[in-house]
């Protein structure tokens, strides 16, 4: 004899990264009850730095969470795009953008930022080293698997456990993972002695190498190389292997690599999630990197995090019903989402270019579109307002 579970909570967050830690926030804020499941025995944000762009900080300003942030990101007056000569390709207005939105440009650490997220929220809410694994879909509950052989049942589930969401996958078995194609290093190293100031990326035929100053006298880097994916040569990479990679790149990658330690590294593949047909799944609903992941070359990943949990929660505002929210959270997110991961792959695709005459002639005319061409992508992406979607 079957029955169905009796709820624990009215909503389970599934993810304690960007999406999850700020979905919990805006839950708090209007009183609704759950419970934020996150892997993770510790949350001390993974990773290094990444970008918060206009159309982010006018989220988190919605959720009145942008004055603490700023304090604590790096204002990005610029980020070129240069050759491996360090000749600049393309400089975006960065100023322009800002103003559409009236909103910063920042730079941030990871753990920075999910620290700050992680003190805003009552911890009687959260359960660390719980991995689900496996849910079980009612009409009108979920009942979510745990690695550890526990179980947790929910009214609504938030899946926000990323772009290796095993939950996404159960629901929807073709949304594997999808490699680019290009693996990465990245690295936050002290910046006393380096001295930098503005915010680079650049492209030549050994592939991708960015910076950025961060807070608290940091540097964040990154750097790209194409590849087979899982391939055990980068795996074993240290930093004299990368100083050797970039060694014909401008000043001041090489310093930048030589001032890094191999325990500072963190490498990875760089994948994405081909766009979806649905984000709203009758009582559950995928958000950040689990409904829509996106290779990091628009700098977008956690700006449509924090996006998706500003426009959830308007919906959950002027709706009584969670189900119709989130079918028309799904209505609002699907294509804007779509061309950003669309957009992004082709821009990475271009950027790592490694033929020496296809290369010649993107940077020709990189170096000579009209300003207003060349961050054309930018401006589709922050002249709307998402929230007007």
């Amino acid at each position: 004899m079957s029955f169905t579970p009796i709820p624990n909570s009215e909503f389970a967050i599934v993810g304690g990264g960007v999406a999850g830690l700020a979905m919990a926030i805006a839950f708090q804020q209007i009183g609704k009850d759950f419970m934020l499941f996150e892997q993770a025995e510790q949350l001390k944000g993974i990773g290094a730095g990444f970008g918060l762009a206009a159309n982010a900080m006018h989220a988190l300003d919605l959720l009145h969470l942008k004055d603490e942030v700023e304090q604590i990101g790096y204002y990005l007056r610029s980020y070129n795009i240069l050759d491996q000569k360090g000749r600049v390709l393309v400089s975006p207005d960065t100023g322009a953008i800002s103003e559409k939105y009236n909103q910063q440009n920042l730079a941030i650490h990871r753990a920075d930022l999910h620290l700050f997220l992680l003190s805003k929220i009552d911890k009687a809410q959260l359960r660390l080293g719980k991995k689900a694994v496996r849910l079980q879909q009612y009409p009108d509950k979920v009942s979510l698997f745990f690695e550890d052989g526990t179980q947790h049942t929910a009214k609504f589930v938030i899946i926000a456990d990323g772009v290796k969401s095993p939950l996404r996958q159960q629901l929807i078995p073709v949304s594997q993972p999808r490699y680019s194609g290009y693996t990465c290093w990245r690295a936050t190293i002290d910046n006393t002695d380096i001295k930098l100031e503005r915010g680079t990326e650049t492209w030549g035929k050994s592939g991708r190498f960015g910076m950025t100053p961060l807070k608290n006298d940091r540097i964040y880097w990154y750097a790209c190389i194409n590849s087979t994916a899982k391939n055990p040569i980068y795996r074993n990479y240290r930093t004299a292997d990368l100083s050797a990679h970039f060694q014909s790149y401008h000043d001041p990658i090489p310093t930048i690599l030589a001032h890094t330690k191999d325990t500072d590294l963190i490498w990875n593949d760089i994948m994405d999630i081909k766009p979806l047909q649905h984000l709203a799944y009758d009582n559950i609903l995928l958000i950040g990197d689990a409904g829509h992941a996106t290779t990091p070359n628009m700098g977008q990943g956690a700006c449509q995090a924090l996006e998706d949990v500003v426009v959830l929660l308007d919906e959950l505002k002027s709706k009584k019903d969670i189900k119709d929210a989130f079918t028309s959270f799904e209505k609002r997110r699907l294509a804007r989402t779509k061309y950003i991961t669309d957009t992004s792959k082709l821009i990475g695709e271009i950027a790592q270019w490694n033929n020496q005459g296809l290369i010649a002639v993107r940077n020709t005319v990189m170096r000579f579109m009209p300003a207003k061409l060349a961050q054309k992508n930018l401006d589709k992406l922050l002249s709307v307002d998402f929230m007007t979607i």
